[in-house]
């Protein structure tokens, strides 16, 4: 009887579409992990665990705005080289530690992916990915704690496999839902202006102990482990 590693049949959960709902605006699309749901605050899109001890660890910022002057490959390129300043709320300035920049290829466009520390949230590590596509710019950031920065590595290279961008004319722009205007930046500002660090979505002290990822991903995978394992039994009968 052939025995089935964990690491297969959890490899097997990613890519049977068992990983999560997809989450889809007119702008870019993406699977979300289990237990995982997006909702919009002002003109971002948050995406975070319903667990609220999950809440603590990770959230995704999705945001687009009108392509102005500064929106294309090689600004942001540039931005997210450098290390980001911002004022914390007791005065404190904070400044980021670029880990990398480069250029990715998500299906068929190009993305800036970048990863920083404490960009925008103390102890928090920041992967952005930012793109242009018809007359929008658009970013999606993924932060995560320290203490399960490798926990989410994969859950969320998961999720940016699976992202799509698709093109806003002019026209289309002032009814799309969660735009920025032309004048305003898409890569700065964050979690502290918009004041999700205030918020149980996102508390940058200490871990909750738990290993992250969702518990109903782990649901799923021990799910799969034991239909997996029937499966064989089967096979060996016959």
């Amino acid at each position: 009887m052939k025995i089935y590693p964990i690491a297969f049949c959890l490899s097997l959960l990613l890519s049977t579409g068992a990983f999560g709902k997809l989450f889809n605006t007119e702008y870019v699309e993406f699977q979300l992990p289990p237990g995982w749901d997006c909702s919009l605050e002002g003109t971002e899109w948050v995406c975070q665990s319903r667990s609220k001890d999950r809440q603590k660890e990770a959230i995704i910022i999705l945001a687009a705005k009108e392509k102005g002057p500064q929106d294309g490959l090689n600004q942001y390129e540039t931005y997210l080289r450098q290390k980001k300043k911002y004022v914390l709320p007791n005065r404190k300035t904070q400044v980021s530690e670029p880990k990398y920049t480069k250029r990715t290829k998500v299906h068929q466009d190009l993305w800036v992916d970048s990863l920083h520390l404490a960009s925008e949230v103390p102890g928090f590590y920041t992967r952005y990915m930012a793109t242009t596509k018809g007359d929008l710019g658009i970013a999606v950031t993924f932060s995560v704690s320290k203490d399960h920065y490798d926990s989410y590595q994969q859950i969320f290279q998961k999720i940016i496999e699976s992202m799509r961008a698709f093109a806003v004319t002019k026209g289309r722009v002032a009814k799309t839902l969660g735009i920025k205007k032309k004048q305003q930046d898409l890569l700065s500002g964050g979690l502290l202006d918009s004041g999700l660090l205030s918020t149980p979505k996102v508390v940058s002290g200490k871990a909750s102990g738990k290993k992250g990822g969702g518990d109903d991903f782990t649901l799923y995978a021990i799910l799969l482990i034991g239909v997996v394992g029937f499966i064989a039994y089967k096979k060996f009968k016959r």
